[in-house]
């Protein structure tokens, strides 16, 4: 704790900064705050009694109150790096992920050699799909850290993402030999591990990682999707359960932890205790984001008076004749991962998984309304997409980019890539509906998980998608039902491979045995031949569906629903 510059400081002052350094010292923080809040109302410009008043609060978790007290000392002295990072700490725990990329970005230029703001930056990048930048903020943190924990793993994390994972994991190994307790690390690992389809190494690594450090309690969530949770796992959903109680669990931890246990009931046929646990989850979830289903429904409507059939037919003169791309589209939990490893089971495929691009760039040109000078913007989409594509794998004659939210803007790819085939996952609403319910989706994404919300961005959605069924060439939107796929894999697969405009290989049959990493919460059941179990799962859970009994379709759907109960 540092003294105030003002040697005339009143004495009230300097008993009240005494008593918060000698708490801070006995490992007090908590006790700390009251002295420290009283001396900042005796010299509330002060950014150092500010910043140590925001890191008490911080390490007690009282993270809004931690929050007010870092930005009135960066306020104060805008050269403050450790205000900004800790600031940046702050934002990440509260949700505000573009804020702490801000604030990291800030204490990154004040102080070039700050590894672990690098680190985090990099962190929260990637999860916002930026690729590049997050590649080089890791690199950054192993540049500046050296053989230090952040510097070794910053140079994991960016091997990672660039599909290195051989150099990743021997990284990785080396750093758990330099330092055997490094949770992240084994999570980093078990990550990795579970990726190529190598699921009990990976299990020791999240069990281990969550033995070091009881706060990375979220890390279960990885663990029981490692494989089907059994009788055999004594006292694992036990476990888990108390983990709940850990001191300290922040809201996103909490919130894997709920879906893990969840999970696990599933498993165990306990279906009153898993959708308990996945209320919960939604709970926490909805605590740190909130989604405006009215927003949503506007801007789906906007989507639909611009792409008119008008413009959709204008699609051969103002896009490229390139026929690369494969888009895979739906909702998420759809079955898009399945139909991207049946296609990349192909000899003259590659395998983009989600890819951002369009995000972005559909983002962009629904903010600018412009209409009538499209060429200029598809023109630069396409070759830039090209690229980022051909960055992936070089001679493939197709690519598939199976980012589920591309779904918003069909249009726009069409318009872009005439030629290109788009293929749109289709499952049962209530099926779908209640495997989101049951799955971790990152905070920044703007997506409800569960309740009324759930039900209203279904309905947007399927507007949409009336919509493009309506303007767009059916040979070049060509719809997949799960539940078909799953009933008689053979024909389904023919007619996708066929509607690529590739020939025909038996390789596709048995996406089970594709070697690629896979970065989607469907980890282990892409590994296993294709199942028809996932089917009207819903009925398990019909008691206590709430809400997303809406979706339950009463004709067809539930027949076939019945049909394989």
């Amino acid at each position: 704790m540092s003294q105030p510059p003002n040697s005339a400081a009143p004495q009230q002052l300097v008993h009240l900064l005494a008593d918060a350094t000698n708490l801070l010292k006995a490992g007090r923080p908590a006790d700390a705050i009251a002295p420290l809040r009283d001396a900042a109302l005796l010299q509330p410009s002060n950014p150092i009694i500010l910043h140590d008043l925001g890191l008490a609060c911080l390490e007690v978790g009282r993270v809004p109150d931690a929050i007010a007290a870092l930005q009135g000392a960066v306020a104060s002295n805008p050269r403050y790096t450790d205000a900004y990072f800790r600031l940046g700490i702050a934002l990440e725990k509260l949700g505000n992920i573009g804020g702490a990329i801000v604030a990291y970005d800030r204490a990154t230029k004040l102080l070039p050699s700050l590894t672990e703001a690098w680190f985090r930056a990099g962190a929260l990048v990637y999860t916002l799909g930026h690729r590049d930048e997050a590649i080089g903020c890791f690199r950054r943190a192993a540049a500046t850290g050296g053989r230090t924990s952040f510097g070794r793993l910053g140079k994991a994390r960016a091997l990672l993402i660039d599909d290195r994972n051989q150099e990743a994991e021997q990284e990785l190994r080396e750093t758990l030999v330099a330092d055997p307790r490094n949770a992240m690390a084994y999570d980093l690992l078990g990550n990795l591990l579970s990726e190529v389809g190598r699921f009990d190494e990976a299990r020791a690594c999240f069990e281990r990682a969550i033995a070091i450090a009881p706060l990375l309690a979220g890390s279960y969530y990885d663990l029981v999707r490692c494989r089907r949770v059994t009788s055999d796992d004594d006292g694992l959903l036990q476990q888990m359960q108390a983990a709940l109680a850990t001191p300290g669990l922040e809201a996103a931890q909490r919130q894997r932890l709920h879906l893990a246990i969840g999970k696990a009931a599933d498993d165990l046929g306990d279906y009153p205790l898993a959708m308990q646990h996945f209320d919960a989850a939604d709970a926490v979830r909805r605590g740190c984001a909130s989604f405006d289903s009215a927003a949503f429904s506007t801007e789906i409507d906007r989507l639909i008076a611009r792409c008119t059939p008008e413009l959709i037919a204008r699609a051969p003169e103002l896009g490229t004749c390139d026929a690369t791309p494969v888009l895979i589209i739906g909702m998420p939990r759809s079955g898009t991962t399945l139909v991207e490893q049946i296609i990349s089971m192909h000899p003259e495929v590659g395998a983009g998984n989600e890819l951002n691009f369009w995000t972005e760039r559909g983002a962009a040109w629904h903010r600018s309304g412009a209409v009538g000078n499209e060429k200029p913007f598809l023109t630069k989409a396409a070759a830039d997409y090209l690229d980022v594509l051909r960055a992936i794998t070089p001679t493939a004659a197709r690519v598939t980019d199976k980012m589920p939210f591309n779904f918003l803007w069909a249009g726009l790819i069409h318009l872009a890539f005439p030629r290109a085939i788009i293929i749109h996952c289709r499952r049962a609403a209530v099926d779908t509906a209640l495997s989101i319910h049951q799955t971790h989706f990152h905070a920044s994404l703007a997506f409800p998980t569960g309740g009324a919300e759930l039900v209203a961005y279904f309905r947007s959605y399927q507007r949409l998608i009336d919509h493009w069924q309506g303007v767009l060439p059916a040979d070049r939107f060509i719809e997949v039902d799960y539940e078909d796929l799953t009933h008689a894999p053979e024909p389904a697969i023919r007619r996708i491979i066929a509607a690529c405009g590739l020939a025909w290989h038996g390789a596709c049959l048995r996406p089970e045995c594709n070697p690629r990493a896979v970065k989607t919460p469907s980890k282990w059941q892409t590994r296993q031949p294709i199942y028809r179990t996932s089917v009207a799962r819903w009925r398990r859970y019909e008691p206590w569906l709430g809400p997303l009994c809406a979706l339950v379709d009463n004709g067809s759907e539930l027949d076939a629903g019945i049909a394989q109960w």
